[in-house]
């Protein structure tokens, strides 16, 4: 990784140097040399710090707001290359673990086999019965980069990958690098910030790359990781005992919570545009695989089945099959697959003549090649490349993704409010002219019938309900459908509570004992075998409570609704709306959810994968293949008796102490969110307001759209927690978690703290997270931007709770520094912070002459600066944002 790193930077230099001249290298070192320097200083806190980076100031001051951008960029674009050497090493390091001697830590071999050892195989098969892992995509705006950044990004990855072959000759070596060469001049000169904003259809392309470059092709492998666990040696020539366990949903295109570009033209478009990605790549896998099969009807002779579909074929489309017959006259497996691609091609041209229905016709077509293969012997050929299309139409469909609506639960009462105040007495009378909000309601629900009846049922079907308060919520859309289709011909609705708020938590049971009392609520219980799906807000509940206490009641809530199911005789699906950042539920995906309450999992997870970890989990194969091989093998051991009476003995044992955390924690977190001027005093010391202008995103940064002061209860979680990282405070990971831990200390003890944390996952995840973000933190350069708010008495309160904070976190993990026993991120965080720190340099210059007021002329200028420095910093710091 360091040979990479020198010679990506390297080269950057070059480029540097050659179009803009050695002055800018020169400057460009200057202040590397010096943030490398200051960093050198023991104390941090010391005068001789401060002189040192009051000194880098001065320097950054020195310079013309054109150098000053120049360098801004400088930096922005090497973190840019040095993720992508890290994640090199990643893959590097996952080849190198996968050496076949012994089953890696948290793959899917390990789960099995300790599932197996306690439990024996048939549980196994059991859990495998049930299996489903289900991550959703969402738009929210927390990808800093232009699309054409990443596009450029990605080129780089694959030449660096070249670099390190070792298996090329030293002209190809060199036609590798002079490419390299030409990626980063092209990358160094490509303009790092939006210039026209993002519109929902430009975020459903945006996904739709991850979809085309890496997951499409992941899914098939992780299932064949599994499949050669169980099976062995006899993986592709014996039939797969792995079902599809995987699906994808999608909020791009359909979340218009807050949002008012997302409307119901958007998300029909968004449904059009990925069942055309899934069509073209199911088509493109069904024609390779289709003309590879060249097995000839002598050596595996065709199933009556599968002759009698071939003369049907012949009969309906004659000049189409002797086409492809021509070709392949006495390959009839390799005909009936090129005849399956013809029909996905027509099912993506609309010809109706000679389309699919829809994905199970396909799938029996793919099941009738296989089953007469298998027959006739050629087992390799079943249950090979054929296995993996039948697994990629299974998990995908034709629609790819599940799209899921959200919208608040006010504008439906609204929406009904209007409608009622007809006077109507049934929803079947004719109706009035609705305002244009209740009409964009109606219309949303008919887009949803209208997708369902192009794509299936399974392309569109849930429906989120924002800051659901009661079953009335849920009656609401229920009551709207009703309206949108007085006829009763709507579509097939699985109407989703979504709790967010501390108070809205522990409503949930009796909220959901009351849904079950709804007619329409109860029939789609009765049709789908009582599954019911209810959702968990990490992002509002930690803004509204601090992280330690949405943490625990979140935790509790699981409990108190996996209690719930089983008294109901419910099967629960908990959809967990977690962030990428550590403010708003981000970290470690498998020891979050080996973390998860007893009954609370049972084979099925869902999440939300949001913004920035998009790319980062499924930006390169193998390391999108490591996150979900890392997720599926903790659902796998989460269900298992043993995890779970371990969560449930250790959440009895320390009960007492999480209350004591509990409380102490909201107590400090609602004190500082509650004083007077503090939303207002948070603008001033982040970039929270220019954050828009990085048009990183289509939804708006606050929920209401009305000017006015700054509330925050109006703000929405992702700007809450990216501002702060821009300010290398990082608040929203750790603030009140040191008085909590404190008021634990005063009633039981540090060793029983210590004790919790060696026990208690739970409670290992929230320190070992909070950790991290302390690790991330700077509290010299962080009191620079909180002294931009002119209020000591707030800086000196949030100062004093990191003290706090950093001093009791390692004093219970007994570490003697932060990351003390995780050596590679301790050294990656190390080595980043001195150029993390030249962009906050550069920020600063840029904040504090637009908070001192400056020209109408400059702020321009400014604000292209900071948000620059904004771009980098959240590619320096990575989870932050």
């Amino acid at each position: 990784m360091r040979r990479d790193v020198r010679l990506l930077g390297e080269m950057l230099g070059e480029v540097i140097s050659e179009s803009d001249g050695p002055g800018l290298l020169a400057d460009v070192e200057r202040l590397r040399h010096a943030v490398i320097e200051a960093r050198r200083v023991p104390d941090r806190a010391s005068a001789a710090a401060s002189a040192a980076g009051d000194a880098i100031a001065a320097l950054v001051a020195s310079w013309s707001q054109a150098r000053a951008e120049q360098v801004a960029r400088a930096f922005t674009v090497y973190f840019h290359l040095v993720n992508l050497a890290e994640e090199q090493q990643r893959v590097r390091t996952l080849r190198e673990r996968d050496s076949g001697d012994l089953a890696p830590r948290e793959s899917l071999a390990d789960a099995v086999a300790r599932i197996t050892a306690e439990q024996g195989r048939g549980h196994v098969d059991e859990l495998l019965a049930g299996l489903r892992v289900y991550p959703v995509f969402t738009a929210h705006p927390t990808e800093a980069r232009r699309r054409a950044v990443v596009a450029s990004l990605r080129r780089v990855s694959g030449l660096l990958a070249a670099v390190d072959d070792s298996r090329a000759g030293a002209a190809q070596e060199k036609e590798t690098r002079r490419q390299l060469r030409e990626e980063v001049d092209l990358l160094w000169r490509t303009a790092q910030l939006r210039v026209a904003g993002m519109t929902p259809a430009d975020e459903v392309r945006t996904v739709m790359t991850a979809f085309d470059e890496t997951l499409f092709r992941l899914v098939p492998v992780l299932y064949r990781a599994l499949d050669q666990v169980l099976l062995g040696p006899d993986s592709g020539r014996a039939p797969s005992p792995v079902p599809a366990f995987l699906r994808f949903g999608s909020w791009v295109g359909a979340d218009r919570d807050g949002n008012p570009t997302v409307t119901s033209a958007v998300t029909r478009e968004a449904a059009v545009i990925q069942a055309d990605h899934a069509l073209r790549a199911l088509e493109a896998a069904c024609t390779r695989i289709g003309r590879a099969l060249t097995v000839n009807e002598g050596a595996a002779p065709p199933s009556a089945e599968l002759r009698r579909a071939l003369a049907a074929a012949s009969a309906a489309h004659p000049d189409l099959l002797a086409d492809i017959r021509a070709r392949s006259p006495i390959e009839p497996y390799r005909a009936y697959l090129l005849f399956a691609a013809e029909r996905l091609l027509a099912t993506r041209a609309r010809d109706a003549d000679l389309a699919y229905a829809g994905p199970a016709e396909f799938l029996a077509d793919l099941r009738l090649v296989q089953s007469s293969l298998a027959a006739a012997g050629a087992v390799r050929q079943a249950y090979g490349e054929l296995q993996h299309l039948i697994w990629q139409a299974e998990t995908f469909g034709f629609h790819l993704a599940g799209l899921e609506v959200r919208q608040h639960s006010q504008v439906h009462a609204r929406a009904l409010d209007e409608l009622r105040g007809w006077g109507r007495s049934s929803p079947g009378q004719p109706l009035a002219e609705p305002s244009a909000m209740t009409a964009e309601v109606l219309d949303t629900i008919r887009v949803i019938a209208w997708i369902q009846r192009r794509f299936g049922v399974a392309a569109c079907r849930r429906y989120i309900v924002s800051f659901t308060t009661s079953a009335a919520d849920i009656a609401a859309v229920y009551e709207l459908a009703a309206h949108a289709f007085p006829d009763g011909d709507g579509p097939a609705l699985d109407v989703v509570p979504l709790f967010e708020s501390g108070d809205d938590l522990a409503r949930a049971p009796a909220v959901l004992t009351s849904m079950l009392s709804l007619p329409p609520v109860a029939a789609r219980l009765e049709a789908n075998g009582r599954q019911l799906e209810v959702m968990l807000g990490y992002s509002d509940s930690a803004k509204e409570l601090g992280p330690a206490s949405a943490t625990l009641r979140l935790f509790d809530a699981q409990a108190e609704l996996a209690s719930w199911a089983a008294g109901h005789g419910v099967k629960l699906t908990l959809f967990h709306g977690r962030g990428g950042a550590l403010g708003r539920g981000g970290g470690p995906a498998g020891r979050a959810v080996l973390a998860q309450a007893p009954g609370s999992v049972d084979g099925r997870f869902k999440v939300t994968e949001q913004g920035e970890v998009i790319f980062a989990r499924y930006g390169t194969p193998a390391i999108g293949l490591r996150h979900l091989e890392q997720v599926t093998s903790a659902v796998l051991l989460a269900s298992s008796p043993s995890v779970a009476a371990r969560n449930g003995r250790a959440a009895a044992a320390f009960r007492a102490l999480a209350t004591a955390i509990d409380d102490g924690a909201r107590a400090a977190f609602r004190a500082l969110a509650e004083t007077d001027g503090f939303a207002g005093w948070f603008a001033r010391v982040s970039p929270l307001e220019e954050i828009a202008g990085l048009r990183i995103g289509s939804r708006p940064a606050r929920r209401g759209h009305g000017g006015g002061p700054l509330g925050l209860e109006d703000l929405r979680a992702i700007p809450w927690v990216f501002a702060w990282a821009q300010t290398r405070f990082n608040l929203p990971g750790w603030y009140g978690l040191g008085s909590g831990l404190a008021a634990a200390e005063s009633a039981a003890g540090v060793a029983e703290l210590r004790r919790a944390y060696r026990e208690w996952p739970l409670l290992a995840t929230l320190l070992d997270n909070a950790e991290m973000s302390l690790a991330k933190t700077d509290r010299a350069i962080a009191a620079r931007y909180l002294a931009l708010g002119a209020r000591p008495d707030l800086t000196a309160r949030v100062l004093a709770e990191y003290d706090l904070t950093r001093r009791l976190v390692l004093a219970v993990t007994e570490h003697d520094r932060l990351l003390a026993d995780r050596a590679v991120l301790s050294r990656a965080i190390v080595l980043r912070d001195p150029y993390v720190d030249a962009l906050s340099y550069l920020q600063l210059r840029a904040l504090s002459a637009l908070r001192a007021d400056s020209a109408p002329a400059e702020r321009e200028s400014l604000e292209r600066l900071l948000l620059l420095t904004v771009s980098g910093v959240a590619a320096g710091l990575q989870n932050t944002g």
